[in-house]
């Protein structure tokens, strides 16, 4: 079974100050992001994102611009030598649609897990909210609840050292 690091976006990978991320020229990455995946990387952790993208469902942005936001993200962090496994995103938002994916839902989790056969136990999210880290318990994956937009590399020497 292969462990995993599952991460949110807006928040966590990139600055999350605007309520809506859609473009590349918004896109901005957060201190330490690189460095932090870096690490876990190195020790094995497959990195998942899973994103509520609700501005779709509200028509604010397209899944177009989603997906061109989510190929400059993995192709930035590809040339900082980070992979990210799958980027997982629900593009729903309770007020237009229902669903099962959007956090604190499970259906992306368990879907990942499925997908690449992922020991949850020895597994983590990072999320800047608290739907973030209620998905991941429901799936059993330890969250780690932190600040928008804090570094994560301390999360990340943290979990480790949890090896």
């Amino acid at each position: 079974m292969n462990k995993a690091v599952f991460l949110d976006r807006d928040g966590v990978i990139n600055d999350g100050t605007q309520y809506y991320t859609y473009s590349v020229d918004s896109f901005i990455f957060n201190p330490g992001i690189f460095e932090g995946l870096r690490l876990l990387q190195q020790h094995g952790f497959m990195l998942i994102v899973i994103t509520n993208q609700s501005g779709v469902a509200k028509g604010v942005y397209s899944i177009a611009d989603v997906e061109r936001v989510h190929t400059y993200m993995v192709s930035e962090l590809e040339r900082h030598d980070i992979t990210i496994t799958q980027v997982y995103y629900c593009p729903h938002h309770p007020d237009v649609s229902a669903c099962e994916c959007r956090k604190p839902g499970t259906l992306l989790f368990e879907q990942a897990i499925k997908t690449y056969n992922i020991d949850v136990h020895n597994s983590y999210m990072i999320g800047d909210s608290k739907r973030d880290i209620e998905a991941a318990h429901k799936v059993g994956v330890k969250g780690i609840l932190i600040s928008k937009n804090e570094s994560i590399v301390p999360y990340c020497k943290a979990i480790i050292g949890n090896e």
